[in-house]
């Protein structure tokens, strides 16, 4: 979106139609930011796209409920010479975790459950699983008998024993694949051993697909109807979907890896987000934009209110911003930002020690990112959202997200 555009947009008391609403324009200056080092943040995005890290980006910044910074760069496909829209689709993939989460702490507020139930009081093929012996080593002929039950609250904090979808077992044993269903994912991952205990230690893993499953179970609605009627549609999330139809196809970013000095297309998954999967899964498999995103944010910011449509109270988006996991299992790993960040049961990594960071970030903040170069930070202290999208795999794309941040960060002018 041309700058220009959005300064007279700001100056001329108008508002973007469709895309903006609640989320006005606005010129930097008027939240404390500047808009020269904003300028400057735009100019390294370029940098990188110039260098082959990353094929394009779309980014913005919102502080106290105003867009004022909104900008799309370089290429969707760099072999077709197709420009990079501000509505470009991106794949979330781990960024689908918090709109799942969201839809679990809806129905914990509604009474649908407690978040200390065994989940084998909804889905009974977890009642009796085994765990492996040796985790870092497992083998089906090694297991022994599981201390305590996975809970709701070990889904949501990745500290139910349940492994990641990476692992080379589950990917032996096809636990994920997006040609069978989530029923049968979930049966697939309650035929495996657990890593270790429920409640034992957090492991980044499928928990969060397994909630799509008790989320269909706890509201009697497919997960994907679910997130539409109350979560996509209250918060004007119009191009968040599982499946990105022929309507849509046009806008479907490239994924790219570097090749040489080059960038390549490659194809991540087995089944492309153009054809509609069997698995609708709430880890990784959502598709969406950067302003959808916003929007997401700015209701998260607002603690669960968007252009006056509450989609849960006060109180309960709060756990957005509290550690969840016990203060016997921090740091959740033994590197970089891991050492000083929480989880909350909203999905969020939660910022408790900054030092820990390679890049500025706030106490408090929460934030996420997704395995083809996306990520976004919601900051309470500085009354700020922060979304940036590419597709490059490996997603650090040279620390575009982190340089990018440094920039907006250093752009504000007035620290709260």
């Amino acid at each position: 979106m041309n700058k220009t555009f959005l300064l007279w947009l700001a100056c001329s008391g108008l508002t973007m139609p469709a895309v903006a609403q609640d989320l006005d324009f606005a010129l930097p200056e008027s939240v404390g930011l500047s808009s020269a080092v904003l300028d400057t943040a735009t100019a390294r995005l370029q940098r990188h796209i110039d260098n082959n890290a990353i094929p394009g980006a779309v980014a913005a910044v919102a502080r106290d409920s105003k867009i004022v910074y909104f900008q799309a760069l370089g290429m969707q496909d760099v072999q077709n010479r197709v420009p990079l829209p501000d509505n470009t689709l991106f794949r979330q993939y781990s960024m689908t975790r918090q709109i799942t989460s969201t839809a679990v702490l809806m129905l914990w507020e509604q009474g649908h459950f407690e978040f200390d139930d065994p989940i084998k009081m909804y889905l009974p093929r977890f009642e009796g699983q085994q765990v492996f012996v040796n985790p870092d080593n497992p083998d089906l002929s090694q297991t022994r008998e599981r201390t305590g039950d996975i809970t709701v609250a070990h889904l949501l904090t990745h500290t139910s024993g349940i492994g990641s979808r990476s692992s080379a077992i589950y990917r032996d044993n096809n636990v994920r694949d997006r040609n069978i269903t989530l029923q049968q994912m979930a049966d697939n991952a309650a035929g495996l051993p657990l890593f270790e205990d429920p409640g034992t230690r957090f492991r980044y893993g499928i928990s969060t697909t397994i909630l799509g499953l008790l989320v269909e179970v706890w509201s009697g609605m497919p997960f994907e109807d679910y997130l539409q009627e109350n979560i996509f549609e209250p918060l004007q999330m119009s191009d968040t979907v599982f499946h990105v139809d022929p309507s849509r196809a046009d806008r479907l970013a490239v994924v790219y890896r570097p090749d040489g000095s080059a960038l390549a297309p490659y194809r991540i998954e087995p089944v492309p987000f153009t054809d509609e999967p069997a698995l609708i899964e709430g880890g990784v498999g959502l598709v969406s934009t950067a302003m959808d995103y916003l929007r997401f944010s700015q209701m998260v910011l607002n603690k669960g209110v968007l252009n006056g449509n509450r989609i849960m109270e006060e109180a309960t988006a709060e756990l957005y911003y509290r550690n969840a996991v016990p203060e016997r299992l921090l740091p959740l790993n033994t590197r970089g930002y891991w050492l000083g960040s929480g989880w909350s049961l909203g999905g969020f990594n939660v910022v408790l020690n900054e030092t820990a960071y390679d890049h500025p970030v706030s106490s408090g903040t929460i934030w996420w990112d997704g395995s083809a170069g996306t990520r976004y930070w919601i900051d309470p202290a500085q009354n700020m959202a922060i979304v940036v999208m590419a597709q490059i795999s490996p997603a650090h794309g040279d620390g575009f997200r982190e340089d990018f941040k440094r920039l907006v960060n250093g752009s504000i002018l007035q620290r709260r």
